[in-house]
């Protein structure tokens, strides 16, 4: 049986789906003019952030929320600029490591400020503190809901 959304679900949840695209249109239109896209912007970024500046390519795929087949496409146009490096993984040699280069972390210097102003202007500055974290709060929970689903379902093949 269906369990159809009544009216102040249905007006919650199309807000919702209409502020994540907003938001999301916001933030590529602020990295437009450098010819990134968020997906680039977002690997860059988290590559940054690992221990040493690097990281395995499925870890990423899992963070960033892409299959791995579109993270190894944005891996190969930030290879091509010359930001990132892909090397084996010294653990397995099966394994991909993606390596910010120094080069990549001088775009990143610049492409930063831009990127959280964009954040903020987009979404951040429309909330008080404790209603942004609560939001956190609530999306990390549908995260966990949603990957312990994907968890159960890649068992299951």
């Amino acid at each position: 049986m269906v369990r159809w959304l009544d009216d102040e679900e249905q007006r919650a949840w199309r807000s919702i789906l209409r502020g994540s695209h907003l938001v999301r249109l916001l933030m590529e239109e602020a990295l437009d003019e450098f010819g990134l896209s968020l997906g680039e912007y977002e690997v860059l970024s988290m590559v940054s952030e690992a221990p040493g500046g690097q990281m395995r390519m499925a870890e990423l795929a899992h963070l960033v929320v892409q299959s791995r087949s579109r993270v190894s496409h944005t891996a190969s146009r930030l290879e091509k600029r010359g930001w990132v490096e892909r090397v084996p993984a010294p653990q397995d040699r099966r394994g991909v490591v993606l390596v910010l280069t120094d080069a990549g972390r001088g775009q990143l210097e610049k492409l930063a400020p831009v990127h959280v102003e964009s954040v903020r202007r987009a979404f951040i500055d429309h909330l008080t503190r404790q209603e942004l974290v609560e939001h956190g709060d609530i999306m990390r929970r549908v995260v966990l809901a949603t990957r312990h689903r994907d968890d159960e379902a890649s068992d299951a093949v």
